[in-house]
């Protein structure tokens, strides 16, 4: 007989693509995630993962045993989501994933009252870029995720996930008050177009819109740093070092020493919840987008 936990734990590692980001995902530890698969090569006779460089990957036999865990753990939810129904009332894990400004913003007020009102749920919080996440919601790593997308960069949802939005989240720019264009009251994409800025990484959906908006405005953008995190882009932007483009969910106050300006025509993300039609029935995802809309609605 097949362990269903060691069955999750390989299942996680095609996820992520590691060992590390399995262990992560699932709350334990690197060795821990190793030994379960090693459990799990010694009932099957068989390999399972196979060294390649730093990392590893999985074998044939590996690809067919997670292929048939991704079935269970799907019959598996069927039973959970039933039983929970049945009581009527929210209960067991639930696990979100959201992008850090919504992890910030949005989830804590959410994840208390939800921890409040039902103590047999037992609510989580994984931040993850909003990338990820629609894969993560398909293959039932997480329950719900919260996403962003901007207008000329939609995001596409896997089939079997409902999507709800959940309303906009409006960008400024920030600029040091020394900065040529803080006078104005409100800025153009033309007079941004050659500023020298602070931005996320590539490979992140905000520093995507930037680079396709001051493209499109014929311009190469000079992005000079390089920054994940929002609240160190507006720690740059104090000390003189670049603007920046900075959404209001999460962002908190900002210090008086940087200015902050609308962009004209502003530029919005969509802010949206995902979970699998399967769990729609389940009394804790339903209770969980019910307080998200709420609290989006109020912010």
């Amino acid at each position: 007989m097949l362990d269903l936990s060691r069955l999750r734990a390989l299942h996680a590692v095609r996820v992520h693509g590691s060992v590390g980001a399995a262990a992560e995902a699932l709350g334990y530890t690197p060795s821990a995630i190793s030994q379960q698969v090693a459990k799990l090569e010694r009932e099957t006779g068989a390999t399972l993962l196979e060294r390649r460089g730093r990392g590893v990957v999985l074998t044939d036999a590996a690809d067919l045993l997670v292929d048939t865990a991704a079935r269970m753990l799907s019959l598996v939810e069927e039973a959970e989501v039933a039983l929970e129904e049945r009581r009527g009332k929210p209960s067991g894990r639930l696990t979100v994933a959201a992008f850090a400004t919504a992890a910030r913003g949005l989830l804590p007020g959410v994840l208390a009252d939800l921890a409040a009102a039902h103590p047999a749920l037992d609510p989580r919080l994984i931040e993850e870029d909003p990338h990820a996440t629609p894969r993560m919601v398909a293959q039932g790593v997480v329950d719900l995720a919260v996403v962003h997308d901007w207008d000329n960069a939609p995001m596409s949802v896997p089939e079997g996930v409902t999507r709800l939005g959940l309303g906009q989240d409006v960008c400024d720019v920030l600029l040091p008050p020394a900065h040529p264009l803080a006078g104005l009251p409100v800025l153009s994409r033309e007079d941004v177009a050659t500023a020298r800025w602070i931005c996320q990484p590539p490979g992140t959906v905000c520093h995507g819109w930037l680079m396709r908006t001051l493209r499109a405005a014929g311009v190469e953008p000079d992005v000079a740093h390089l920054v994940g995190e929002f609240q160190t882009q507006v720690a740059l932007v104090e000390a003189g070092l670049g603007i920046a483009l900075v959404p209001r969910l999460g962002r908190g106050p900002v210090p008086d020493s940087v200015v902050v300006r609308p962009l004209d025509p502003a530029p919005v993300r969509g802010v949206s919840v995902l979970w699998r039609e399967g769990t729609s029935r389940r009394p804790a995802v339903a209770e969980a987008v019910r307080l998200l809309r709420e609290r989006a609605r109020a912010l």
